[in-house]
């Protein structure tokens, strides 16, 4: 029985180490799970042949982090394949922290100043999650009105917008 309890609290304590989901909803899940979850979510077919997803579901009215966001789950033959969440810049903090409590610390985490002639320079925050083939991208440019958490499965995001 101790050896039970130890184990639990050694698990239990890690962080849902690389489990990428938002609101109970992971990479993976069906469309059931996304709307048992989110049962706001608007479900359709994907407005264009990819290889990556054939559906989408978004719900514009979500908490994550403690935070007000939306999201777009995209799924392939009822297999949630990725996800995106989309915040204010101005919760970036809180949501860096939430993520580093649930997946752990990142695989690389930088700002990026690209120079632009004639213009301000633009600053680009990026922290990136790896776990095989999952990951999960926190992009946030400063100066704009949304910042992005993507995250997904294999090449999703190089096969998403690829047109068949």
């Amino acid at each position: 029985m101790r050896l039970l309890a130890l184990i639990v609290l050694l698990f239990g304590s890690v962080p849902a180490a690389f489990a990428y989901e938002v609101n109970g909803v992971a990479l993976g899940a069906s469309e059931r799970d996304v709307t048992d979850g989110f049962p706001s979510a608007h479900c359709q077919p994907l407005e264009w042949k990819s290889s990556a997803a054939d559906r989408r579901c978004d719900e514009s009215r979500i908490h994550f982090a403690g935070v007000r966001a939306r999201i777009t789950f995209y799924l392939k033959h009822d297999s949630v394949q990725a996800f995106t969440v989309r915040f204010s810049p101005n919760d970036r903090a809180r949501v860096v922290r939430y993520l580093k409590s649930r997946y752990g610390e990142p695989k690389s985490e930088r700002t990026d100043r690209f120079q632009r002639e004639g213009k301000s320079d633009r600053e680009v925050y990026k922290v990136r999650w790896e776990n095989g083939r999952d990951k999960a991208v926190l992009t946030v440019q400063m100066g704009r009105h949304r910042a992005r958490l993507e995250v997904s499965r294999g090449n999703f995001e190089q096969q998403i917008y690829k047109i068949q």
